[in-house]
């Protein structure tokens, strides 16, 4: 099944001219240079700012770094401005870029930097021991150091052995000769890492082209009369940069439709994040489920004015429905789901607060983005039926980095990227994720699938947040665990009362354990897996 127009981003690449993602800030320079593009804390770029430094940046990175086209540049950094301009002056310059998390391990970093072979870093200034731990393994060989003040207190003069001072490295730049856009749709632009559908982390190789046409394919969907407003429109950006719905969605597709964006340096500090929204007219928010549970739960949320909000965005991890009616009676303003992977750049399909609308559906595919649901044989299932979701386009990844043997078991020969997802699709092309194939529960021979669960708990008022995984059970096969955090007092039997309301016998949980608070990651997704190996090692 597909909702596309076949063709329309190759005759946008072609009309535009588009040869290298860089272009998008070249183009956004040229309609309106002073307008603001980020902002961050008290510093901001205009989009004619960030023009200039990106260019300074990518004569530094090749003129005195000694950096050739194709070499990786690895990026260890909170949300800042020194992000987007970094991104842009690597990519004119031809390099690669390797997002990195900063809350990583030592373990974490160095079969990142090693299995990427990135040459050279940008780095958060605190970062540099862990860096250091795991350099000689690797093949860094150039160090460059930021720290959060950067563009307010400049400091140019490294005391650190073997480094620069990343506004030394701008200085540097600005003084070099001029130079020319690395040019090549199909080159490498991206190396974003991933667990993918199968094992140990990967980099998912993303082409100019992947994360161009991704860009031009969002831009259409938004490009109607009454949606966005380059001139006006202002998005909070609490996710970090180097997770990839942030990374394209909140750098790459806002300068490619000339939007100010106000970054939010550390997601998880709410009053930071309140403190935005009460300080900019903004008109679109982009989050999770975890963050708007959060900003609901702030004694300041009442004090946000919401009259400019046009919708908010979430991705990266499912939105419960009961969040989305909450947020939507308290703000006015609808929250429309995406639905993406790292592997296709990463959008697939979403919606705007103008899209047809279903509950628990994420909207339909993005132009020229072909979906189908099948069953474990590949063959394509009826309408509504649940499948894993296949889909196929132009901002499917190019392959896993060395790793031909994983390619070849996600993506098929004719171009189909197997999402391992569980997914339906109606007679009209409106996608609902049921679940991750791998976090289904068989109880007693029947599928059960956590969402479900979730969605019936989230709709009693104690519940803040929760999870139900899959334990051994040696009468059922499975049973279903749920972990609880409250917003209120109340207890398991409650709760299981309330699911006997709307859940059938054997999608019931066995077992509901309330907890303080319940594992995160530095996104702010829940911790399924975690609490699911738990409640299997507590179970056997």
């Amino acid at each position: 099944m597909s909702a596309s127009v076949q063709g329309y981003v190759a005759a946008e690449l072609a009309r535009g001219g588009y040869q290298n993602v860089h272009d998008l800030l070249t183009l956004a320079c040229a309609k309106h240079p002073q307008r603001t593009a980020f902002s961050c804390g008290d510093d901001h770029l205009t989009y004619a700012e960030l023009g200039s430094l990106a260019d300074a940046f990518a004569r530094y990175l090749r003129h005195h770094a000694g950096l050739q086209p194709g070499d990786r540049l690895a990026l260890q950094l909170p949300n800042s401005l020194q992000y987007p301009i970094a991104v842009f002056g690597a990519l004119k310059a031809g390099l690669v870029i390797v997002n990195t998390n900063p809350q990583y391990t030592a373990a974490e970093a160095r079969h990142q930097f090693r299995d990427s072979g990135a040459r050279a870093i940008l780095v958060l200034d605190r970062l540099l021991p862990l860096v250091r731990a795991v350099q000689a393994d690797t093949a860094l060989e150039r160090i460059i150091l930021t720290s959060v003040e950067d563009l307010q207190a400049p400091v140019y003069d490294s005391q650190e052995p073997g480094t620069e001072r990343f506004m030394q490295a701008l200085r540097l730049g600005e003084r070099s000769p001029a130079l020319d856009c690395v040019a090549g749709l199909d080159r490498l632009a991206l190396l974003q890492y991933t667990g993918g559908t199968t094992g140990v982390s990967k980099g998912a190789m993303l082409s100019h082209r992947n994360l161009l046409a991704n860009v031009l394919q969002t831009i259409e969907l938004f490009d109607k009369p009454g949606l966005l407003e380059p001139e006006k429109d202002v998005r909070i950006a609490p996710l970090p940069l180097y997770h990839i719905m942030a990374f394209a969605t909140n750098c790459l597709s806002s300068v490619g439709m000339g939007l100010h964006t106000v970054f939010i340096r550390d997601g998880r500090n709410l009053d930071e994040t309140i403190g935005a929204m009460q300080r900019y007219p903004f008109s679109l928010l982009s989050g999770i489920n975890t963050l708007f549970v959060g900003l609901m739960n702030h004694p300041e949320f009442c004090s946000i004015d919401f009259s400019h909000l046009k919708w908010a965005t979430s991705g990266g991890a499912p939105l419960n429905s009961e969040v989305g009616r909450r947020w939507q009676a308290l703000t006015g303003a609808p929250i429309r789901e995406g639905f993406g992977l790292t592997e296709a750049s990463p959008v697939v399909a979403t919606g705007t607060q103008l899209s047809p609308y279903r509950e628990g559906y994420i909207g339909q595919a993005l132009i020229d983005t072909e979906l189908r649901t099948v069953d474990d044989d590949g063959n394509d299932v009826q309408a509504e039926t649940p499948g894993e979701l296949w889909l196929r386009g132009p901002q499917v990844m190019q392959g896993y980095w060395q790793r031909p043997e994983e390619t070849a078991k996600v993506i098929t020969a004719d171009g189909w990227l197997k999402t391992g997802d569980i997914a339906l699709l109606d007679a009209e092309g409106f996608v609902k994720i049921v679940d991750r194939k791998k976090d289904m529960i068989l109880v007693s021979g029947f599928n059960v699938f956590p969402n479900e669960i979730e969605d019936v708990l989230m709709q009693h008022p104690s519940v803040r947040e929760c999870v139900a995984v899959g334990i051994p059970d040696a009468r059922k096969g499975e049973a279903v665990k749920v972990f609880v955090s409250l917003r209120e007092a109340t207890d398991d039997q409650t709760l299981l009362a309330h699911c006997r309301q709307f859940l059938t016998g054997y999608k019931l949980p066995s077992a509901i354990e309330i907890r303080d608070e319940l594992p995160k990651t530095a996104v702010g997704k829940l911790l399924r897996r975690q609490l699911r190996d738990e409640a299997r090692a507590a179970a056997s």
